[in-house]
């Protein structure tokens, strides 16, 4: 008795579309072989099932109901079919099933069958055409047998086959590698154990019937039965025997060894590892062959890496070497390890080297270098993962990549081009892009990445001066049609003249290729609805089976009603006198447009499509799909997808819809029509379209960066959209493609439009655009989809080429290219996958292909056509395009009026007011060296910029720190910019102005700071003297010739960040300045775990250096797009933003009001000025320390304190030992450069006295390779001291110039080192020659990167004046420092006493090894609060009705924690609970959260720790409350 698919297997798992299918099949019996080695399940079902599912349920059924057992598993199918099945239509729909059946049972009779004509001279009689040789002949008879016992006993369809042969096409040549591949599979199948095992039919159940044994059916069933399915488990061996035992990508011969066991040659037991004939104790290359590049000659054989699953014994690999390592271990022998890859997988190889081979070795393990090697396979002990040891040779190998090579003597043109750029699409890298065109002798390549342009930058510098290469700068944007009136064909019909309300029911998307189903209709008159039409249509195909999960019809329902011809005409008359309405309005009437047109019946009708009207109407609806307009309205849809209840429901929708527009004082069509033009909003809803975009010239350029603003701007919507009104107005200059299948004309085909509609759509472009049928082959795949193979590719091809023609438009065809070759495939693979696309592992092949590869792929248009689109057509595009460049040229500053003596006015009024109205000559030097300088090159706009941003948050009271090397200058100085003087170190008087700059006193500080000098009073008035300068030179900063570009970057506090960006907008003007973008890629971390989720998904364990080569791939792919922390871009007055570059929102942030530069601002860094206005804890914390404690930072902290200078070298300021905070030997923790415990021990090494020392440390801890293995080595061993060693850049040229060499020169190596670029030989000759010691050469060859002396000096300001607070003013230094610098302060763990902080600080010690980052934070925090108990000072608990919400407060000689350090109080919630105190006082718990939207958990914490007091749980009253 047969029972339902779903009950007899009720555990399976499946996709939910193959669940619904199942449930209408049956299982008939289950039959098992009798060693159990195999089952059959016989099935019933009333609806074609692709083999393809029915194989994949096989695979299902054995890996979840039977894992880890040796079974297989066989589906017989047999189907019970409607009678709308004639066998003619059952070919029609399941031939792409018996093909994949056929293909893996026989490659002779699967291409038969598929290039086979088959025509139905008769309803059961199958008329195949097919070519006429031997090889076909002797295998036409196992066809027919196999498809006449398909159509008969599987689909209940009798038919007869009947051959016509005519003359083969073939050579005889690729006849006989058909043949000889047919017989190598069979042979290879006859020798499978698996195939032996699976043949066996005499071990099956003696129960099963004849026709179980069989497949297809006679005596040849074990091929076409059970055969059938062992080849699919073993064609996949035989296909990796083949790529083993056949030829390799370089046409070698790659037999190789297989197992630990065999050698894969003949069979024979692998000998036995054996030390014979090796000499330990010493290494000698032991061959002539001057191919070997280390240890001895071995055979040429090679497996392909991916084949080394296991440890099998000696293997031989040939690969490209992708990365290297090696280290010198204490045996005295070196570790080489190096990853190897053949691109099939890769492997690690590691060798332990003895001194004598290393030289060998180094010479043969050279990143990028191809070699052949063999050794032995074993899982390495540190890591786990197979690797090749004991490496027996090396040796040299030829590339054997794939070289492809464009030889056509005129080359093609690439129209469409994707790179990094195009939002995790893309994956190739511009450059290589334009270099692989170059090198093929493509004269030109366009560049055009999904809606940005952010490669044309890096595209542009692809390119070498004078190259004759042509870049086409474009863009495939997202088109959105805004311009397509409400209503089409208007006749001005007035809203109470009859309407009909339609929808329509198709077995599919195409009018071309589908039928109509179902037709059902209103009439509505006087916005009333008056008549009925509805009616089945027998479509004459089969209904698919989606179509019948959609709608529930199928085709016993419609098999007696009418077919088309007979009800178009009635439909017709029904419409009679009236305008039709449909929802999605052009899908209904294009099936009833193309109906008439094949019927000959005419048909103009006006049309209204409610889609449109819903998106006027109902703005506020995300959706416009007929159940969701539905809804909105309160209409009810029952039996959604039935055209007769849609079109109700549709009907009254519409009436709805009359209704309000009437409210509009509207009355007719043509008013209506009125109303088409969408808001910002409504174009954000529309369908988008793919389009091409190219820029013609430099006008074009600056109208494509408009509409690129724009659309990222304006019309962000999931994608930037272009509207077509817009584009219209703004295309002068653009040469406008129809992109790929996603285009407008493409998709205009597929759904079958009118021509009078296609006609209109084409005539928009300057050029049609066809692809290759791989591009498009998902088309195939689709079900939902018109296209049911090839050749409906080609057709969808040939009609754009036909358009071409019939309106005169050049036809390109393109590559749509998004990786570089055919392997780069496996890179978008990932992405896709990551963007969770279904069909991410079957890549379309859109790689850049040949002028000859793109021939041979269009060659069904024959030869001319096929040269015309391929190459005339886009080398004539190309041609029309001129060479530009996608940046402008110039330097635009903006313009300030007068800044030049603006600037000369300041310094100098602030210089006399220093130094006296008789200046000292090295000021009066230094300053007219400097402003000649700036002045000349243009600069003084950017100091007056810089001056007013300074002086309004000086005003605002917040001070500014400088970064860079802007403290260089004494201009910025004396103009308020920076308060790091770089003058050498001297005295002034601030009341007589006597100064002293050359004085004994004074030189002893030569190259030290002024505040390192003792106290001096004035020698003429006795007053106290102010000291000052650092000895920083100006070159620094604008070089010898005051031409480098200076970069003025300044530190606000956090807080005052903002308005310091909106004071940019009141010096400027409106629209003048905008925020500087930046380009987020995928980073190395990113990559790995998307590639290693990616094979993780698939359960496919790879090992890890094969996902770092696929890593490696991935990343720098473009991500997202964001902003510059502090940097503003600047707009000259006149100049229009899109001339330099496109603009949008951070991250397509659409809340945001912030506009950031499209471009990354280094790519426009030669054009507008950049302000660095950065944002900094150090203001903050300064503005509030002198909140708290009334001080003047500037004026009355100074810079030299013994007691400040102390925390630094002890603890004996803060009145403690290291013992008392847990053995921290400075008193340095908590300020900011020298509160880490590197910082500090850096301290302990270097030993500062003076001011000027700390400013050194801190350029060493700034620096790379500056202070480790370099200037901490040379300290510690006594060659250099603090004050000698290389600390900052400035120390390289200053040095070098007392040493006698020329000023440039050193300016010069001193670039070069702080660069990290190292020293030329000659410039190591000339050192040496000017006595310069080898250790301080030495010491700039190891240096990566240094900090300028004037960025330490203002850091170390700013954390003097903190240190001061630490000194004298403790609580306020911790009550800035808990509020601003605590990271994970806990109310919790820090505020309970002393004894529960040691507690857990002990507990965070122990486990120091395996802190999270955020108890990484809390242990520094805690360490501070240790630092100030030790010292006395205590917190107070919160008081709920004082405590502010992020900032600590003194109390009565305590500190009151702020609010947010309760664990889970986040600062919003805090600021909560402060506004809601000010409604009154709390009357419970329960009110507490009411009011302030606090969790309970949060709200329980807090009762825990007793910030609640005695606060009862709820408001209500009880009667103990009136007990008296």
């Amino acid at each position: 008795m047969a029972k339902n698919f779903l009950e007899v297997f009720p555990d399976l798992h499946m996709t939910s579309e193959m669940e619904e299918l199942l449930k209408l099949v049956e299982v008939e019996r289950v039959s098992a072989a009798k060693n159990r080695s195999s089952i059959r399940i016989y099935i019933v079902s009333p609806r074609l099932i692709h083999r393809k599912n029915l194989y994949d349920l096989e695979h299902g059924i054995q890996e979840q109901l039977f894992p880890g057992k040796q079974l297989e598993v066989r589906i017989v199918e047999k189907y019970r079919l409607s009678g709308q099945y004639t066998p003619e239509k059952l070919l029609n729909v399941y031939k792409d099933s018996l093909l994949l059946e056929l293909k893996n049972y026989s490659i002779l009779l699967y291409n038969i069958l598929r290039k086979a004509e088959c025509k139905f001279p008769q309803e059961n009689i199958l008329s195949m055409t097919v070519e006429d040789n031997p090889v076909l002949k002797q295998k036409t008879g196992e066809l027919k047998r196999i498809l006449e016992k398909v159509f008969c006993e599987r689909c209940g369809l009798p038919v007869e086959i009947a051959y016509q042969f005519v003359e083969a096409k073939n050579d005889r040549q690729s006849l006989q590698r058909e043949a000889q591949l047919q017989r190598e599979i069979e042979e290879r199948l006859r020798n499978s154990p698996l195939a032996a095992q699976l043949l066996s039919t005499e071990e099956m159940d003696s129960g099963m019937s004849n026709d179980a044994r069989q497949g297809y059916g006679g005596t040849e069933s074990h091929e076409a039965g059970t055969a059938a399915r062992a080849e699919t488990k073993t064609v996949a061996m035989a296909g990796n025997l083949g790529k083993a035992g056949g030829l390799g990508n370089g046409g070698e011969k790659a037999k190789g060894t297989f197992g630990k066991n065999g050698d894969g040659k003949n069979g024979q037991w692998k000998k036995p590892f054996s030390k014979e004939g090796r000499k330990f104790g010493s290494y000698q290359k032991k061959s002539d062959n001057p191919d070997v590049l280390y240890g001895r000659d071995f055979e040429d054989e090679f497996i392909s890496i991916k084949e080394i699953g296991g440890e099998m014994g000696e293997v031989t690999v040939r690969g490209q070497i992708i990365n290297t390592d090696s280290r010198l271990l204490n045996s005295g022998k070196t570790i080489v390890i190096f990853d190897v890859t053949d691109f099939t997988d890769t492997i690690t190889v590691k060798l332990f080297v003895r001194e004598e081979a290393l030289e060998d070795i180094n010479k043969a393990v050279v990143k990028g270098n191809f070699i052949k090697l063999k050794g032995m396979t074993t899982i390495d002990k540190f890591d786990g993962e197979l690797t090749i040891g004991s490496v027996v040779g090396v040796k040299k190998c030829e590339d054997f990549t794939e070289k492809r090579s464009d030889n056509s003597l005129v080359k093609r043109v690439e129209l469409h081009c994707h790179t990094k750029m195009s939002d995790l699409d893309g994956v190739s890298d511009v450059k290589d892009i334009i270099k692989r065109a170059k090198k093929w002798g493509m004269p030109a390549l366009a560049v055009t990445d999904h809606g940005c342009v952010q490669a044309f930058t890096d595209a542009n510098h692809a390119l070498d001066k004078g190259d004759d290469f042509k870049i086409i700068y474009g863009v495939e944007g997202y088109l959105v049609d805004d311009m397509k009136q409400l209503v089409e064909n208007s006749k001005n019909q007035s809203f109470d003249d009859p309407y009909v309300v339609f929808d329509i029911e198709t077995t599919g998307f195409s009018p071309i290729n589908n039928r109509i189903i179902e037709i059902g209709a209103v009439r509505v008159e006087q916005g009333v609805i008056t008549d009925k039409f509805s009616t089945f249509v027998n479509p004459d195909v089969p209904i698919p089976f989606r179509i019948e999960q959609l709608t529930g019809i199928n085709d016993t329902m419609v098999l007696p009603a009418p077919k088309i011809d007979q009800v178009l005409p009635e439909f017709l008359k029904f419409c009679e006198g009236a305008a039709l309405v449909a929802h999605n309005a052009s899908f209904d009437i294009s099936f009833i447009a193309r109906n008439a047109e094949l019927l000959g019946l005419e048909f103009h009708p006006t049309v209204l499509d409610t889609v449109a009207l819903a998106r006027i109407l109902l703005p506020q609806i995300s959706r416009y799909k007929l159940d969701t307009v539905a809804k909105a309205l309160n209409i009810s849809l029952e039996n959604h997808h039935r055209a007769v209840d849609d079109a109700g429901a549709t009907a009254e929708i519409f009436v709805e819809f009359l209704k309000m527009l009437k409210k509009k004082d509207m009355k007719s069509l043509d008013e209506l029509n009125r109303l088409s033009e969408l808001d910002e909003e409504g174009i954000k809803k529309l369908p988008t379209y793919h389009i091409i975009l190219l820029a013609k010239n430099d006008v074009g350029r600056v109208n494509l960066y408009r509409l690129v603003s724009w659309s990222h701007i304006n019309y962000f919507h999931r994608v930037p959209r272009i509207p077509r009104s817009v584009l219209a107005k703004n295309r002068e200059g653009l040469i406008i493609g129809s992109a790929c299948e996603a285009g407008e004309v493409f998709q205009a085909i597929l759904r079958g439009v009118s021509d009078t509609e296609i006609g209109k759509i084409v005539d928009f472009y300057d050029y049609l655009e066809i692809q290759p049928l791989g591009n498009n082959e998902f088309m195939i795949r689709n079900e939902d989809s018109a296209i049911s193979n090839e050749e409906d590719l080609k057709n969808l091809n040939r009609r754009v080429v036909q358009l071409g023609e019939q309106f005169h438009k050049p036809v390109c065809a393109t590559c749509d290219v998004h990786f570089l070759d055919p392997q780069d495939e496996v890179y978008r693979r990932i992405l896709m996958s990551v963007r969770r696309f279904t069909d991410s592992d079957q890549q379309a092949p859109l790689y850049l292909r040949t002028t000859e590869e793109m021939l041979k792929e269009f060659e069904y248009l024959g030869p001319d056509k096929a040269e015309e689109v391929v190459v005339t057509n886009t080398r004539k595009i190309a041609d029309w395009c001129e060479r530009i460049s996608p940046v402008r040229p110039d330097k635009c500053p903006p313009v300030i009026d007068n800044s030049d003596e603006t600037l000369r006015r300041i310094c100098y009024d602030r210089a006399h007011e220093l130094y006296g109205e008789e200046l000292p000559e090295i000021v009066v030097e230094r300053l007219e060296r400097e402003l000649n300088s700036i002045i000349s090159n243009g600069f003084a706009v950017m100091y007056i910029i810089a001056q007013k941003l300074v002086w309004k948050s000086n005003e605002d009271g917040y001070l500014v720190g400088s970064r860079g090397s802007v403290g260089s200058s004494f201009a910025a100085t004396m103009s308020g910019i920076t308060e790091v003087n770089p003058l050498s170190p001297h005295y002034y008087c601030p009341e007589c102005h006597y100064s002293e700059f050359s004085s004994e006193d004074v030189k002893k500080f030569s190259g030290m700071s002024g505040c390192d000098m003792p106290d001096k009073a004035c020698p003429k008035c006795g007053t106290l003297m102010k000291k000052d300068g650092h000895d920083i030179p100006f070159e620094t900063f604008l070089g010898f010739k005051g031409d480098k570009e200076p970069d003025i970057d300044l530190n606000f506090s956090g807080e005052y960040q903002s308005h310091a960006h909106d004071y940019t907008e009141v010096i400027f003007g409106k629209g003048q300045t905008f925020r500087a973008g930046t380009i987020g890629t995928l980073a190395d971390k990113t990559a790995y775990g998307y590639v290693k989720r990616y094979y993780e998904e698939r359960e496919d364990r790879k090992r890890n250096c094969e996902i770092n080569r696929i890593v490696q791939g991935c990343v720098g792919i473009r991500r997202t797009t964001g902003q510059h922390p502090g940097g503003i871009v600047v707009l000259p007055v006149g100049e229009e933003i899109y001339s330099f570059t496109p603009v949008q929102r951070p991250a397509n942030d659409m809340t945001t009001t912030t506009v950031t530069t499209h471009f990354d601002y280094h790519s426009i860094d030669h054009n507008l000025l950049k302000l660095d206005i950065l944002g900094h804890d150090d203001p903050t914390m300064i503005r509030m320390l002198q909140d708290l404690t009334g001080l003047d930072p500037v004026k009355d902290i100074p810079l030299d304190s013994k007691e400040v200078m102390s925390l630094f070298q002890d603890t004996s300021a803060l009145g403690l030992t290291p013992d008392d905070i847990g053995g921290c030997p400075l008193g340095a923790l908590g300020v900011p450069e020298f509160g880490t415990d590197f910082a500090m021990q850096m301290l302990l090494d270097a030993k500062p006295k003076y001011f000027s020392d700390l400013v050194r440390i801190a350029g060493l801890a700034h620096g790379t390779d500056v202070w480790l293995g370099n200037a901490k080595d040379l300290i510690l061993s006594g060659q250099a001291t603090i004050q000698t060693a290389i600390c900052c850049r400035d120390d390289i040229m200053v040095y070098l110039i007392q040493k006698g060499m020329e000023e440039g020169l050193s300016f010069t190596i001193m670039e070069s080192v702080r660069k990290g670029k190292g020293l030329k030989p000659e410039w190591e000759e000339a050192m040496l020659s000017h006595d310069v010691p080898q250790w301080y050469i030495e010491s700039c060859k190891k240096i990566k990167y240094m900090f300028p002396k004037a960025h330490a000096a203002a850091y170390v300001m700013m954390a003097w004046r903190i240190a001061y607070c630490k000194v004298f003013y403790p609580l306020a230094y911790y009550a800035a420092f808990f509020s601003i610098r605590a990271n994970a302060f806990s109310y919790e763990l820090m505020c309970q006493g002393r004894e529960r902080l040691e507690y857990y600080l002990a507990d965070y010690r122990k486990r120091s090894d395996s802190l999270s980052k955020k108890e990484q934070d809390s242990l520094r925090d805690m360490r501070i609060v240790q630092e100030m108990y030790a010292r006395g000072f205590e917190f107070t608990p919160i008081d709920i009705y004082k405590a502010k919400a992020k900032e600590f407060q003194i109390m009565d000689g305590k500190l009151m924690p702020s609010l947010s350090s309760i664990e889970g109080m986040g600062d919003k919630a805090a600021e909560g609970v402060v506004d809601a105190v000010k409604d009154g006082p709390f009357l419970s718990r329960e009110d507490f959260r009411n009011r302030t939207k606090v969790s309970k958990t949060i709200c329980d914490l807090m009762g825990d720790l007793g910030i609640l007091g005695t606060l009862p749980e709820s408001n209500q009253l009880s009667l103990f409350d009136f007990a008296v």
